[in-house]
């Protein structure tokens, strides 16, 4: 009988190698660069890499945004303003008015505004001036009799000293350069007023088509969550602005009528104080009813200080109780630790003026998360529903 010398076919290799060669082992294999970032080790280290690489690009923005306050600054305010007023300019241009002239009536009305309010507070303080400066002089008089009467001995010597030393500082270099510095900075808040001026005109003129200039890289999911953060960032933003100047006009009104009827001077420019200050949260109240307080003091006495304590108290309750959840409304949900860390980082990067925008801003981010996925709160940010009875059963 012949014996059949064929390999079976489930034997067969694919190179025609003999059987005894595959069943053979080879040489270790050794592990490639992707198998080296495959385990624990290496997947923490590729986070740890691009953690780095986020914080590297942050801080570098961070670094421009402080390098470039003249233009980022004009522009952000811009851009909070002309969703402020954007719901006039509509209003306009639904009405049948040009979008030029509907632009140019919209920024002479805010010119006008901000014009009256400079003119009546720079006539109380002319108006004002020698009163406030006799009660002032009245007032550092009661102060130092009141110094030389303490227990320790304070003689006129020692405060003559102090007046000298105020003066030689007043006459010093330092009051130079310090005024040198004053007037970059002028020069610098006319250039930045001019941006912000012309940034205005476009984003209330041309705001929509802006954006859609910007979003034209994107098409399709991507292209729709543009438009929903561009629709929510203008949206928060305007509501923001609107309700706090709403709720300061409404401070600033009654804090005025009290102090003018406790005898306190320099009433309207106290109450625009006050206005501008609500626009800080946490903090603004408090540094409007401090400086009330000062000037209360220093002009009329501590028992009319301490009314106007009083009367900025219940002021900010009855506005952080009633005024603020009904007028502002779910426009600015923000944890206080939230606000308070917007404020910190805004003063830090920007001075007053972050500190005026940082909150508004910090409230835009948010809402932009929230319609990242959708037009309503994701579904990893919403509460989770209730089960039915009828789905528990």
């Amino acid at each position: 009988m012949d014996v059949d010398d064929t390999v079976p076919t489930d034997r067969v290799t694919p190179d025609g190698a003999s059987p005894d060669a595959v069943s053979e082992p080879g040489p270790p294999t050794p592990r490639t660069a992707s198998a080296l970032w495959a385990d624990g080790v290496g997947r923490a280290g590729t986070r740890s890499l691009q953690v780095l690489a986020i914080v590297a690009l942050v801080t570098v923005a961070v670094f421009a945004v402080t390098r470039l306050t003249l233009i980022v600054i004009p522009v952000l305010i811009a851009l909070v303003l002309a969703a402020a007023i954007s719901p006039l300019v509509r209003l306009m241009r639904r009405k049948g008015v040009p979008p030029f002239l509907a632009t140019i009536v919209a920024l002479l009305a805010l010119v006008a505004v901000l014009a009256g309010v400079v003119w009546l507070v720079v006539a109380a303080v002319v108006n004002q001036w020698p009163e406030l400066r006799d009660q002032a002089i009245d007032g550092f008089d009661e102060l130092q009799a009141y110094v030389e009467s303490l227990p320790f001995q304070i003689t006129e010597e020692q405060i003559q000293s102090v007046r000298d030393s105020a003066v030689g500082l007043l006459q010093s270099d330092a009051v130079g350069s310090g005024a040198l510095a004053g007037v970059s900075q002028t020069v610098d808040f006319v250039a930045g007023f001019f941006v912000m001026v012309v940034v205005l005109f476009f984003f209330l003129k041309d705001g929509p088509q802006i954006w859609e200039f910007l979003l034209r890289p994107f098409h399709g999911a991507r292209y729709e969550r543009g438009k929903r953060i561009g629709d929510s960032t203008v949206t928060t933003l305007g509501g923001y602005v609107r309700g706090t100047a709403i709720v300061a006009l409404v401070d600033a009104v009654a804090i005025g009528i009290g102090l003018a009827i406790v005898g306190v001077p320099l009433v309207i420019p106290l109450s625009v104080t006050v206005f501008l200050l609500a626009f800080i949260p946490l903090v603004g109240a408090t540094l409007a009813g401090i400086l009330c307080a000062l000037v209360a003091l220093v002009a009329v006495g501590p028992v009319e200080a301490l009314i106007v304590v009083a009367i900025v108290i219940a002021v900010n309750q009855l506005e952080g109780d009633l005024l603020q959840p009904v007028v502002m409304g779910r426009t600015l949900r923000l944890h206080p630790l939230v606000i308070l860390v917007a404020l910190t980082a805004g003063t830090v990067l920007a001075g007053l003026t972050g500190a005026v925008l940082a909150v508004p801003i910090a409230a835009s981010i948010w809402r932009a998360i929230q319609v990242w996925d959708g037009p309503d709160l994701p579904a990893r940010f919403a509460r989770p529903k209730e089960r039915e009875p009828a789905e528990a059963a």
